[in-house]
């Protein structure tokens, strides 16, 4: 098998289908949501080009906490509302930011990013994470992506129990 940084895609639509695949391969034989997520933040530090970090925010006492991820050590506490992720989780919405620097209220956790891509994972109506990958390039992120982690959200919040996550 080859490894997965090698997969070449004809089209981004062909790499979040695969990455979709995958997921939940890994998602069916996690023993639990650390594992999962783990593997998670790994497949898609692997599939991603041109990214510099990639894992997830879990909501904690109406704060975001530090998850599983790939990349330089991050911040460890979000507030709800601060900074790309936490509007992402109090908005629930979809945060594609072309340029961080000009989102106001950035949070650098990274001097080197310079676009970000926060996508909300909510079940039953509430924000449970926040999957969050960032770029060292402006505008690497578009529809294509957002759409794309979208689904990948939607998988994560059917598949996970997230009682244990929330919980830990």
């Amino acid at each position: 098998m080859k490894p997965l940084e090698s997969i070449e895609f004809q089209t981004k639509k062909q790499m979040y289908d695969f990455m979709a695949v995958r997921l939940k391969a890994y998602l069916d034989e996690a023993p639990d949501w650390c594992s999962a997520l783990g593997n998670a933040s790994a497949l898609f530090n692997a599939l991603l080009k041109n990214i510099n970090w990639a894992g997830f925010y879990l909501m904690k006492n109406q704060e975001l906490i530090l998850g599983p991820f790939q990349g330089k050590p991050a911040c460890v506490r979000i507030e709800m509302g601060k900074g790309v992720c936490g509007t992402a989780a109090l908005q629930q919405t979809t945060q594609l930011v072309p340029d961080v620097h000009a989102f106001d209220g950035h949070i650098a956790c990274d001097s080197a990013s310079n676009s970000e891509l926060v996508v909300p994972i909510i079940l039953n109506g509430s924000t449970v994470a926040v999957i969050d990958l960032d770029s060292p390039l402006i505008n690497r992120f578009d529809e294509e992506d957002a759409l794309g982690f979208e689904k990948i959200a939607k998988l994560l919040s059917s598949q996970l129990d997230w009682q244990t996550v929330l919980n830990r």
